[in-house]
């Protein structure tokens, strides 16, 4: 889904009203109940009892939205409260409609006009909320908050604490084209944006305050949104979903592919291990393990799905250079859709021939992870035949290493670095972190699932086994990484509501898969 700019967006607006006859209080009733919705689902996946919602809301469309959602939330029985930052006199057009609307229904409403009442608020029920929806700054809002509004916002910022954010359209106090804070900006857990995510939504220095990035379908014509262009995607349900094949009755385990996952050693089976379990849980019809054969019933142990076959080993106790040809013989990897490399391969010589192997052979997709990246980095020859198919997936270290470009210089720039790495090798570059990149030299997509709790051991196996078992079923590469950074940031925030980020496990993600795969599945 293309993103825009404020101005683009706001010319959207006025087309869909000018030209389609879609009132912008309907637009505005529409986006109101989108964040009711979001709330609604926050609530369940949380497992919240009786919640205390309070709504923040500011004189823009984005309080009419609050509004909106207030109205929704309060006829479904939840007990809420909204609190009006400023002078609540300024409110006009569609905002005021849905203010009336609001007070009709005796709806408890609270108008705060001076930093002092905002400073009052922390002593009161009110700062302790399991809830709270912020729309005080929106889209059209220019320069740093200021008076009432600006202490509210960190009156929302202390309270996240105790409560759960969700932002209206973008996160109030942030630059809506650039991301960028000039002041005080709220930190949200969720954003719940309109009709198209807004440019700045995607921008690095966005990613410390917009949380999840959620775009509600407010009804904007088709025709406007695809008219947007653009190569920057962000990838939504939507997307993933129309890349997933239907399983159909007459299908069979060979419909959706035979993958294979090379790696593994003494000292991390783990790896190896946890990316099997994610392939398992992928669609994949087969998955095979090619793993040294002093770990394999370790790694049997933890996935009695997987085909482990116990290779060949080193002096080291890691695979040896011959170990794929011993297993699989004159052209055995052929029989694969897709073939991952790297984790807990280690870094000895022997795997620099094991990658030449697996790049040397016809399987469509392969996926370098882990110590396959650390090779790569020092062999970069082994990526000048310009195969096709091949993603690689570094972290910024690893993508560090892959350029000799420093941290501080590839945090700077994410994009450009990934983009760079793309164009030089032909490659899918999936560029891992906050904001997860999928760029090729033509296309690029930001992923805004998941969460900080996913800061932790495994995770990047678990996600490279997740992709090879998409690209095993006949998924194309681009596609695969964008469907496989979506899936596996969902599956970790769903681990975390259930439980809590800091207690947060890679094997509790790859549970949540299963469960995941349904909201962008029918069946």
């Amino acid at each position: 889904m293309k993103a825009v700019s404020a101005a683009q967006m706001q010319k959207i607006d006025r087309l869909t009203t000018d030209s389609f006859g879609i009132p912008g209080e309907d637009l505005m009733e529409r986006a109101g109940y989108c964040v009711a919705d979001a709330v609604q689902r926050m609530i369940e996946a949380h497992n919240l009892l009786n919640p205390r919602i309070t709504l923040f809301a500011g004189r823009g469309n984005n309080g009419g939205d609050v509004f909106v959602a207030a109205r929704h939330l309060s006829e479904a029985g939840f007990a809420i409260g909204v609190l009006f930052a400023g002078d609540i006199d300024a409110v006009r057009g569609d905002a005021l409609i849905h203010l009336q609307k609001l007070q009709a229904a005796e709806i408890p409403l609270h108008v705060m006009e001076t930093v002092s009442e905002w400073d009052e608020l922390l002593g009161t029920p009110y700062a302790n909320s399991d809830i709270l929806v912020d729309g005080l700054l929106g889209t059209g809002a220019r320069g740093p908050a200021r008076g009432p509004v600006a202490r509210a916002i960190q009156v929302i910022n202390r309270c996240s604490q105790k409560g759960l954010v969700v932002s209206v359209d973008i996160p109030s106090g942030m630059d809506p084209d650039t991301g960028q804070a000039d002041g005080d900006v709220v930190v949200a857990d969720l954003t719940v944006t309109f009709g198209l995510p807004k440019t700045g939504l995607l921008q690095p220095a966005a990613l410390a305050y917009v949380g999840t990035v959620e775009v509600g379908d407010i009804g904007i014509p088709r025709e406007l949104t695809d008219s947007v262009g653009g190569s920057l995607d962000l990838i939504t349900p939507d997307m993933v979903s129309a890349c997933l094949p239907r399983r159909l009755r007459h299908t069979h385990k060979g419909t959706f592919g035979h993958v294979l996952l090379i790696g593994g050693s003494p000292a991390f089976s783990g790896a190896i291990s946890m990316a099997a379990m994610a392939a398992c849980r992928s669609g994949a019809g087969l998955v095979s393990v090619l793993t040294p054969v002093s770990v394999a019933a370790t790694v049997a142990g933890h996935e009695p799905q997987a085909m482990v076959h116990g290779g060949r080993e080193n002096s080291r106790g890691s695979l040896s250079a011959d170990a794929i040809e011993a297993c699989f013989p004159a052209g055995g990897l052929d029989r694969f859709r897709a073939v991952l490399i790297g984790p807990g391969l280690t870094t000895h010589p022997d795997g620099v021939r094991l990658i030449h192997t697996v790049l040397s052979s016809t399987v469509p997709t392969v996926i370098l992870d882990a110590d396959a990246l650390t090779l790569v980095a020092n062999h970069q020859e082994l990526l000048d035949g310009g195969r096709r198919g091949v993603i690689l997936t570094p972290h910024p270290g690893e993508m560090s290493r892959l350029t000799g470009v420093d941290l501080e210089t590839i945090e700077a720039d994410r994009m450009a670095v990934a983009r760079r790495v793309a164009s030089q090798f032909g490659v899918v570059a999936v560029l891992k972190g906050a904001g997860t990149l999928v760029v090729t030299a033509e296309r690029a997509g930001v992923n805004l699932t998941g969460n900080p709790g996913m800061a932790t051991g495994g995770m990047g196996d678990a996600l490279a086994g997740l992709m090879t078992g998409l690209g095993g079923q006949g998924i194309a590469p681009f596609e695969a990484a964008c469907a496989a950074v979506w899936l596996h940031g969902v599956a970790g925030d769903e681990a975390a509501a259930m439980s809590s980020q800091s207690g947060l496990t890679t094997t509790a993600l790859i549970n949540a898969l299963p469960r995941v795969f349904r909201r962008v599945q029918v069946r």
